[in-house]
């Protein structure tokens, strides 16, 4: 492999690293990731079916709605990533990867997701309503018959597959195949987030209608989940990959497994979905400081991603 290409890569990996770790997210205005669920919302307000037409149930039209749409959707954010790419490329090295990390940060998301996460521990130390109230912000279950301790897992689980969606999955699409690949990456995501549900959810009955943007951030997903489950393993120095593998297994979802049940493991803590998986239930109940504890485990993640990018571009210039 060029050893040019390696160091665009690890400058403009550890540029978007350090961006999201300082800065945070864009203006709303600016970032890419709202402008793909405009455009998402957009899409499902005019075509998904409305709950009420029952004949949406087994609909292969509604399938096919669905996919043309995230086709449409994803032609377009795969345009505007290649376009900013052609000019960028007409700059030297330093600036080339400069300019790339900038717009790459805004596919990441670390400093908020772990803001938001941490602000459910402080409210949850105020009441178990506050709590209540700031983790709806995280999940899309009901959290009125919560409890503190289910609170604690919901932040934590959060917390861990997120990792992946939001911060080593676009790092590893980017390393794959630059800004468009990342790109892809969270347009996927994001469609998976809005319309990947198997029922019906804000009047509109999605199972047919965004089948296919949830099975294509599945398989998308899926190697990263695996590498971010490693890296917290890696973190926590923790070396049971069978118990990992079995843990994994447990979720609806094919990727969140990964991340959730190694936080699980590494922390020791039992995680769980009432009624739809137990993670490592041999683990204890989350405590106060367990929600902090994971976000030093993903604190350290981004720092060895940072160190290591920053070793690759030393070797590279002493070579």
């Amino acid at each position: 492999m060029d050893q040019s290409f390696i160091q665009f890569i690890a400058l403009s990996m550890l540029i978007a690293l350090a961006v999201d770790w300082f800065f945070g997210e864009p203006p709303n205005y600016l970032h890419p990731v709202i402008g793909m669920g405009i455009f998402l919302n957009w899409a499902a307000s005019h075509y998904a079916p409305i709950y009420a037409e029952k004949f949406a149930r087994g609909s292969y039209w509604q399938l096919l709605k669905g996919t043309l749409l995230w086709i449409l959707g994803v032609t377009i954010t795969i345009s505007i990533a290649v376009f900013f790419e052609s000019i960028f490329e007409s700059f030297n090295l330093y600036l080339h990867s400069f300019l790339t990390g900038v717009l790459l940060s805004t596919l990441l998301s670390w400093r908020m997701l772990r803001n938001e996460v941490l602000a459910v521990s402080f409210a949850l130390d105020q009441s178990l309503d506050q709590g209540r109230e700031r983790i709806s912000r995280l999940v899309s279950r009901n959290v009125k018959s919560l409890t503190d301790t289910q609170v604690r897992e919901s932040a934590i689980e959060t917390l861990s597959e997120n990792l992946n969606d939001s911060v080593i999955a676009p790092l590893f699409w980017f390393a794959i195949g630059g800004l468009p690949a990342a790109a892809l990456y969270r347009f996927a995501n994001t469609a998976d987030a809005m319309w990947g549900y198997r029922t019906s959810k804000n009047g509109f009955y999605w199972e047919w209608f965004g089948k296919f943007a949830a099975k294509v951030d599945d398989i998308l997903s899926w190697i990263p989940a695996i590498l971010t489950a490693l890296l917290i393993f890696l973190i926590g120095r923790v070396s049971f990959f069978r118990a990992l593998l079995s843990e994994s297994r447990k979720t609806p979802s094919p990727n969140g497994g990964w991340p959730m049940g190694a936080m699980a493991l590494v922390l020791g803590l039992k995680l769980s979905k009432p009624g739809i998986y137990e993670l490592n239930p041999q683990g204890r109940v989350p405590n106060a400081d367990d929600i902090q504890g994971a976000c030093r485990i993903g604190d350290k993640i981004i720092i060895f991603l940072s160190l290591l990018c920053g070793l690759l571009l030393i070797g590279i210039l002493f070579e």
